[in-house]
């Protein structure tokens, strides 16, 4: 995977190319040390507060362990918070304003994936956010060192020029959730290789996804947000109000309502 931490226009022009671009020590190890400590501490002391506590069987252990959903808009938690700092923090929306232009911010999640956890299949996240006309684009904070044993992203370089694709049924063994997309003909999946505090950016029509964690020992935490260009007239329900990067005020644009790539009748769900 390759790694950028060169100049702005530099990497402009690999995001475009590519559709990803990979920034290592974006964030300093005390910060990420901070933000891991806070996460599990809260889902040892009230995992449902935030946590998408219905999408797996009581004895999976990401019911353990939900990917927390939105944390940044609750403000009476310490993750709320961090994960609201964060989402507005420069050094990261400096970079994506590199890549695309003003933003706002759409959603802020975590995943704790610890060890024997399923992956999450193939997938394109505009398949969720469905801004219109322009993209999403995400920022996959490493908060663990992570690789392909402990179930580290995989990125298709390319594939962001392939429109947002109606998913297949995912392999349940594999994957916790269920929607599959393919990678496009001739482009092939590449497995990132991450330390805590490097930060993936990736485009909104971007293939990428995860294996499980075949680790003994080693959780796969991650911080990711999702920003929508300003430009963008609409997005789903599910992320109004936006938030404004550089004040924190929440902000409404239009609802989108209907079609999608599954059909008139498709709805997009939370992601």
């Amino acid at each position: 995977m390759t790694t950028v931490t060169n100049a702005p226009t530099d990497r402009r022009t690999r995001y475009e190319r590519d559709g990803v671009i990979q920034v290592d020590a974006l964030l300093p190890a005390p910060e990420i040390d901070v933000i891991r400590e806070a996460f599990m501490e809260q889902v040892t002391r009230d995992r449902g507060a935030v946590g998408a506590v219905d999408e797996v069987a009581p004895d999976d252990v990401l019911a353990r362990y939900p990917r927390f959903m939105q944390p940044h808009r609750r403000a009476d938690l310490a993750i709320g918070r961090l994960a609201r700092r964060y989402l507005t923090d420069p050094r990261i929306v400096e970079v994506v304003q590199e890549l695309v232009g003003p933003v706002h911010g759409a959603q802020s999640m975590f995943y704790f994936k610890p060890p024997t956890a399923r992956g999450q299949a193939m997938h394109q996240d505009n398949f969720f956010l469905r801004a219109h006309p322009e993209t999403c684009v995400a920022a996959w904070i490493a908060i663990d060192d992570c690789d392909a044993e402990n179930g580290a992203l995989a990125v298709v370089p390319g594939s962001h020029t392939m429109e947002v694709a109606c998913p297949e049924e995912a392999d349940s063994s594999e994957s916790f959730t269920h929607g599959l997309v393919r990678a496009p003909a001739g482009k092939a999946s590449r497995q990132t290789r991450m330390r805590a505090g490097d930060v993936l950016f990736f485009h909104g029509s971007a293939v990428h996804g995860s294996l499980p964690n075949t680790s003994a020992t080693r959780f796969r935490r991650s911080l990711i947000f999702h920003y929508v260009p300003t430009a963008s007239e609409e997005v789903s329900h599910w992320y109004l109000p936006l938030v404004e990067v550089s004040t924190g005020a929440d902000v409404t644009i239009a609802e989108a309502v209907g079609g999608g790539p599954c059909g008139d009748g498709w709805e997009g769900a939370a992601h």
